[in-house]
Parts: C-alpha cells; structure tokens; sequence
C-alpha cells in the first residue's frame, strides 16, 4: 500500500469516528410508524394536507430546522416555550431523541431539570425514520 493510499485511508477512518453515531432514517418506513403519531399531530402546509391526523400536538410540517417551540397558533408547554426562548431548533438528532423520552429530552436540552413536555407518548424505535420522513415532507426535500 502506497504511503498516500494508506495516509487516505487512515483520514477516512478518522473522519468516520469523529462523525455522530446517527445513521439516517428511512422515510419510507417513518410513513408507516408516523401512523402511531397521527393521534395528536397532522402534517400540513397551509390548506394542503399532506398526513391527516389530530389537532392536540402541534402541526409538523417542515419541523425539521424549525425552533423548537414555536408552530404559530400552538400552545406549548413550559419545556418547549423555555428551548424556544433559548432559541433552540429541531435537526433529525433531536427530534428522535424527543420522541424516544420528551420530558428527559427537554429537560437536558433546557438545562432544567423540573421542565416538562405536554407529550407524554414515547416512540421507542423508528425515530430515525419518522424524522426522516418529515423531513421528506417539507419544500425542498429530496
């Protein structure tokens, strides 16, 4: 193996370890899981609705790069009224780890340990995919 090949190879591998340990979801199965949601949250971009569902969460089209906490016309919880104040915003990573355990989310993400989220349902597996697949819903998506 060449020197060059070899100092490449090493590169790629640090890069690789450096990276996140967050593997992209499938949007095709987060339709399918996102079935589970659709209790309290509906997908809809003005009058266009993309996902039926119910009205008690928050709208989530185009979440994803959204601050957290500030759907227009949603009353939210101290928790998320608190992230939103502290300006933080939804990316793939932190939308699986809120739906996994809301309240230990927000709470690490607020830095209080008292805050707490309305959402009380916890997806246990398929938060990749269902981020995902919002994130396939927005404009622009690919």
């Amino acid at each position: 193996m060449t020197l060059l090949r070899l100092t490449a190879t090493a590169a790629a591998a640090a890069i690789s370890l450096a990276s996140p340990a967050f593997a992209e979801g499938d949007a095709e199965a987060g339709a399918k899981t996102f079935k589970k949601c659709t209790a309290c949250h509906m997908v809809a971009n003005g009058d266009e609705v993309l996902v039926k569902g119910g009205k008690t969460g928050p709208n989530l089209y185009g979440i994803i790069g959204r601050t957290m906490g500030s759907q227009e016309g949603f009353k939210y919880g101290s928790g998320l009224a608190a992230a939103a104040e502290q300006g933080l915003t939804w990316d793939e990573e932190s939308l699986v780890a809120y739906v996994q355990d809301p309240k230990a989310y927000i709470q690490e993400a607020t830095g209080d340990s008292k805050a707490k989220s309305k959402m009380t349902f916890k997806l246990k597996k398929g938060g990749e995919d269902v981020a995902a697949f919002l994130n396939s819903l927005a404009d622009g998506a690919s």
